[in-house]
């Protein structure tokens, strides 16, 4: 057999080789969610897909919120080559000129939850990251006031993680009286 000849078995060797490499769009791999784009950047690259996105067009960060999944074991829709983490900081983004909307999604390790802030991109981040930090304990790099949002200072802990302890939290209601 020549060099130039192959059997089934290369050509099912070449399949991994030839799968399609995956779009990049703004530096982060694309999928598509239900006809929504979704962009995965890495943590890493987060800023640099965020700031490519701004100068583009996508003048507004609709929204920012985290997922802790800890205890979530189904498959994530992530793309080949982005590894599951501990935390998801999910960003929505809309360019109010051709009306186009992105999803980001960023993986955040759990042991070490730190993603660059948005802050100087959108100032409006603020809150949102804040609360995030509040609840998840996902820190924002770089953002002006990393303080908590909703809880108490003195508190402890952040209930939405999934490892916060359920149920020991009386909730106390403002104009709620004890007389039934």
């Amino acid at each position: 057999m020549s060099d130039d000849e192959q059997t089934p078995a290369d050509d099912a060797d070449n399949a991994d080789v030839a799968r399609p490499e995956a779009e990049l769009r703004y530096h982060a791999v694309v999928t598509d969610s239900l006809g929504d784009v979704v962009l995965h950047p890495t943590a890493a690259g987060y800023l640099e897909t965020m700031t490519a996105a701004r100068d583009d067009g996508f003048d507004q960060l609709i929204d920012l919120t985290a997922v802790d999944y800890l205890a979530f074991s189904a498959p994530r829709g992530l793309p080949t080559g982005i590894d599951p983490e501990r935390f998801e900081v999910v960003a929505q983004l809309i360019n109010h000129g051709s009306g186009e909307r992105l999803r980001v999604r960023v993986q955040v390790p759990g042991d070490e939850a730190v993603v660059s802030s948005l802050f100087d991109l959108w100032p409006g981040s603020e809150a949102l990251e804040r609360e995030a930090f509040d609840m998840f304990g996902i820190e924002f790099a770089d953002h002006p006031d990393m303080s908590r949002i909703l809880m108490p200072e003195e508190w402890v802990g952040h209930p939405l993680r999934k490892d916060y302890a359920v149920g020991a939290i009386p909730v106390q209601f403002k104009a709620a009286s004890n007389i039934r």
